[in-house]
């Protein structure tokens, strides 16, 4: 019998990107939008270039060794922010938690996690970053103060395949999320997904794009990535998907007033 033939990638819908003058209507009526990288960085006051400059980041993340479904496909980095009139603030690195409501396979764990590199943290392009986003969060519900957890993520398919959402469709549990697409090499698969929390509109389509943003408000839409595997069968070195995940919530950080396991 001869070799098991690979299995061609299936066709990528593409993003439907908003024209900037139009985001605001987008997010307000469908609560999602899509922008390109380009778009992206003026939206933040930097320079496309600058936010390529971070990417290299991505190499120097640690595993994520709590992952309940077994899986060594994801590294990450994790540091909280406030934003408010006095600018940008970090705080005290802290553990990530998220309601069982929201996350059903980690949710009700304190995760601690690696805090992003200082030299990364102290970037301006980063520092644009956080701040350009919760001034959007601000114009789209006035809210004086924004509570911010970044995340950078590396999944790879180390054991052949990886998992951007082990969780499945899933909110967050915030007022506002930004996906960023930092890089795909080598993979397949990797489609995003947008649903309505509470109707049957959704969208597909999949980032390609290095700095292309998702906003999501995370009070009417539902997400999910797909799983990703190697674009060749036999791949160098694992491939992988890196992404910055940034959530926006107003009055304080998930767990601030919860009773917290782990």
């Amino acid at each position: 019998m001869g070799a098991r033939p690979f299995r061609a990638a299936a066709p990528m819908f593409p993003p439907p990107y908003t024209p900037p003058a139009a985001l605001l209507s987008q997010l307000r009526g469908h609560g999602h939008a899509v922008l390109e990288p380009e778009a992206a960085a003026a939206l933040c006051g930097t320079r496309l270039p600058d936010l390529q400059a971070l990417a290299a980041s991505w190499d120097d993340l640690p595993p994520d060794t709590w992952l309940r479904d077994g899986g060594r496909y994801r590294r990450r980095r994790h540091s909280c922010y406030v934003v408010d009139a006095a600018g940008v603030q970090p705080v005290p690195h802290r553990a990530h938690w998220q309601s069982p409501e929201y996350n059903a396979l980690h949710g009700g764990l304190r995760r601690w996690f690696e805090p992003v590199a200082p030299e990364t943290a102290a970037a301006p392009a980063w520092q644009a970053l956080v701040g350009g986003l919760a001034g959007l969060c601000s114009r789209l519900r006035e809210e004086p103060r924004w509570y911010v957890e970044a995340h950078q993520f590396r999944i790879d398919t180390t054991g052949g395949i990886g998992r951007p959402t082990p969780e499945g469709a899933h909110r967050d549990g915030v007022d506002f999320v930004a996906v960023f697409l930092v890089a795909r090499e080598g993979i397949k698969g990797g489609e995003t997904r947008v649903f309505a929390a509470d109707g049957p509109e959704g969208q597909r389509f999949t980032l390609t794009r290095p700095w292309s943003l998702l906003l999501l408000d995370d009070a009417r839409v539902i997400h999910e990535s797909t799983p990703i595997q190697p674009e060749s069968p036999d791949p160098p070195a694992p491939a992988h998907r890196d992404t910055l995940v940034l959530t926006f919530r107003a009055g304080g950080f998930q767990g601030d007033d919860a009773t917290i396991a782990g």
